[in-house]
Parts: structure tokens; sequence; C-alpha cells
């Protein structure tokens, strides 16, 4: 049985898993789907203008603690790459596989704000340019359910000693579905050439668990093959 932790990217809660987590469970695993700090519908203004990455990293390895949980694998979407790093390098060897959904994958000192490309960086100025502290959902379409996003979390840059670059297998999952605004191409290109690193390629939008669940949990449920990291690209079908 694996225990997997799965951390959503911004403006969304654990409910951005509602459809991967029962395919996970349905196969005898354990899911644990997070809701970070700041995100909660109960949160007062001041959490959610306190909360930075050290916290949403902090939310993750409470929840290690609290399960007792071993052997994790980890999985991040989009902003939550960052977070998914700077827990793994913290979790004192707790997670046995990393995961990079459509996520950023930083380098010491690296912040959401620096690692994103110059459209994003214009959705987070002018979504926070109502109170300051929190980064509003762009546009008027997709979940009703996001919320506005802590601005500091997007700002502060992530600690990182090199420990979370020895879990024993990190993936990258590159959505293909969006290339017109994702930030994420040159970090696909880099990573297709480092060994220490599984790349594949979904052909959905940003938001593959909720396009694509079946194909999402198909991929985290894959054990994949060898003792040692591999470099592979593999597209994985969108299922109708």
């Amino acid at each position: 049985m694996t225990v997997f932790v799965l951390v959503p990217g911004a403006w969304k809660g654990a409910w951005a898993y509602e459809h991967v987590v029962p395919l996970l469970e349905r196969a005898g695993h354990t899911a644990h789907a997070l809701t970070l700090t700041g995100l909660r519908p109960d949160d007062e203004p001041a959490v959610v203008a306190t909360a930075g990455l050290d916290t949403h990293a902090s939310d993750v390895l409470r929840l290690l603690d609290r399960t007792g949980a071993t052997g994790v694998t980890l999985v991040g979407h989009s902003y939550a790459g960052l977070v998914v790093a700077a827990a793994a390098d913290r979790a004192a060897g707790r997670v046995a596989r990393l995961v990079h959904l459509d996520a950023y994958v930083p380098d010491d000192g690296d912040s959401c704000w620096s690692s994103t490309n110059a459209h994003f960086r214009e959705v987070f100025a002018a979504g926070a340019a109502d109170t300051g502290y929190s980064v509003a959902p762009p546009g008027h379409r997709g979940d009703p359910r996001r919320r506005p996003h802590p601005l500091a979390s997007f700002l502060q840059t992530v600690r990182l000693t090199g420990a979370h670059a020895r879990v024993p297998r990190r993936e990258f999952v590159y959505c293909a579905g969006w290339e017109d605004r994702t930030p994420f191409t040159g970090l696909r290109d880099r990573l297709l050439t480092d060994p220490g690193w599984r790349v594949h390629t979904l052909p959905t939008g940003h938001d593959a668990m909720r396009e694509d669940p079946e194909a999402v949990a198909a991929l985290l449920l894959d054990a994949g093959k060898g003792d040692g990291p591999t470099l592979r690209s593999d597209r994985i079908p969108v299922r109708r």
C-alpha cells in the first residue's frame, strides 16, 4: 500500500483532487488531499495575510507527523511544486517519490514569482490590487470554489538544503494542452536531459485532475520499473 499526499495549486483546496482520490483508494492505497493554510473557507484575513511558502510546507509536514506515514508519494500541482520540494527537503527521508504535476521545480532561492512567466506575474499583481495580501482567482470562468490565494506564498523564496534531490524517484508531468500560456515548457525541456528525473506528458490543460482524473490516477499508480531513476517521456492519452 502506498500513501499519497496530494497538494493543490494556487486558489484551490483538497477538492481539486476529489475525482482522483477515490481512484487511488479503489486500488487499495491511502490518499490525503490537503487544503493549505489561507485557502480554508474559515481562515481569517490575518491568517491569509501571513501564510507563506514555509507555512504551506509545514502543512504537509504536520500531515506526515500526524499520520506517521513513510515511503510517501508526494504530489504537488502548479504552485505546490515549490511546497512539495520544501516539504520533502525537511521530511527526513519519509518521502519516496515526488511528483510535480505541471508544477514548478525550484532550486534553492527560487520563488513562484521568480519561476513563472510574465503572464502569471501580471495575474498575481492584478489579483492582489484589492487587498494587497491575497490574490483573487483569475478570470470569471473555472471552478467557483476557487479562493483568494496568499500573496506572500508566491513571493517567498524556497530554502532547500539538497535533501529533496535525494528522494529516490522524482517525476515531472507536463500538461501539453495549454501551450499558449504554460510557464513549464522550458522546465520540461531541461528535465528531459536530466537523468535524475522521469518526464511524462499529458495532453490535457493545466487542471489535469479535473479534465482527466483517470489518466492522473493511472500515472500515479504506475510504480515504474527498475531500481534507479530513468529518463523517459510518456504521453498518457486522455480518456473520454
